[in-house]
């Protein structure tokens, strides 16, 4: 069951890929950072960018967070929510 899971999620990426890729009209259109990314125009001004910049700063710091509580999550301390429920066992 394990094994057709992994092959589902690869089949998912693979098959996700390629809708991502633009096409040739709308790589002309994009900026040049932006060209196969996306269909569509690219930012079409200054306040586009600083979102698009500020929203990948966000993405960043969370994935950063993320990995960092579960990598280490510092579940020994005495007050941590997970030994107030083992010590009522």
């Amino acid at each position: 069951m394990k094994i057709n899971r992994i092959y589902l999620s690869i089949l998912f990426v693979v098959l996700s890929t390629g809708a991502s890729i633009a096409c040739e009209v709308c790589k002309g259109k994009q900026p040049k950072g932006f060209a196969d990314i996306t269909h569509g125009s690219g930012p079409g001004g200054n306040l586009d960018y600083i979102i698009v910049w500020g929203a990948a700063i966000i993405v960043t710091i969370t994935l950063g967070l993320s990995l960092k509580f579960l990598i280490k999550p510092q579940e020994n301390r005495p007050d941590h929510i997970k030994n107030s429920i083992l010590d009522h066992l």
